[in-house]
C-alpha cells in the first residue's frame, strides 16, 4: 500500500485523498460537504475534512488500497445520499508525487485557473493524442501520464476545445481540478 504513514499509538494510518466526482454542480447530485465529513467519520476514517463544495476530501485510515477506500465511500453515499458519484482515492504521497511531476507548475503559479489536473481512474493506454493535438489553441499545452493528464489553457478552460474533449480523446474516465485546487488540497492534507 502506498501512502504517508503517521504513527498513532499502536496503529500507523494512511493519508488520503478522495476525488468525488459530479457532485454540487448544477443543481443535481447535492452533497453538503458537513454530511460528507459526518459520513466518513461514521465510515471509521480519521480527521476527515473538505475543500470546497466539489467533493475534495481528506481523511485517515489505516485501511487500503485505495481501490477499496473508493468502493466504500461510494457505496455509502449510495445508500444515504441515492447516487454514486464514481470516486478517486490517492495516497497522500501520490497526491504530492502527481504535484511534483506537473510541467506546468510555473503557469500555475501564476494563473492558477488555467492549469488543470486530469486525474486518470486508469491509464489511458489507447489515447488519441493526435486528435487532441488537432483541436487545441496553439497557446494549449498538455502533457500525459500515466496517472494524469496536465492541462495549460492559459485562455481559460471554458473556452478550451482540447479540454471539452479531452476524456473521451483519453479513453479513460478522468475528474479534473485546476491548480489553485491541487495546490490548496495539499496543503489542507499537510504539505
Amino acid at each position: 500500500m502506498w501512502g504517508r504513514t503517521v504513527n498513532a499509538g499502536v496503529y500507523a494510518v494512511t493519508v488520503w485523498i478522495a476525488l468525488l466526482r459530479g457532485i454540487n454542480v448544477g443543481g443535481s447530485h447535492k452533497l453538503p460537504m458537513a454530511d460528507l465529513r459526518e459520513m466518513l467519520t461514521s465510515l471509521g476514517f480519521g480527521a476527515a475534512r473538505t475543500y470546497i463544495q466539489s467533493g475534495n476530501c481528506i481523511f485517515e485510515s489505516g485501511d487500503g488500497p485505495a481501490e477499496a477506500l473508493a468502493e466504500t465511500i461510494e457505496s455509502a453515499i449510495a445508500a444515504r445520499f441515492g447516487f454514486r458519484p464514481r470516486t478517486m482515492v490517492l495516497s497522500k504521497d501520490d497526491f504530492d508525487a502527481s504535484i511534483a511531476a506537473n510541467p506546468y507548475a510555473a503557469a500555475g503559479a501564476a494563473d492558477p485557473k488555467s492549469v488543470h489536473f486530469y486525474f486518470l481512474y486508469e491509464p489511458a493506454r489507447n489515447a488519441d493524442l493526435s486528435a487532441l493535438d488537432k483541436v487545441r489553441k496553439a497557446n494549449e499545452v498538455f502533457t500525459l501520464t500515466d496517472r494524469v493528464f496536465y492541462l495549460h489553457a492559459p485562455e481559460g478552460i471554458g473556452r478550451s476545445k482540447l479540454a471539452e474533449k479531452a476524456e473521451k480523446c483519453l479513453g479513460v474516465a478522468a475528474t479534473a481540478r485546476n491548480f489553485r485546487s491541487v495546490t490548496s488540497i495539499a496543503e489542507l492534507a499537510g504539505s
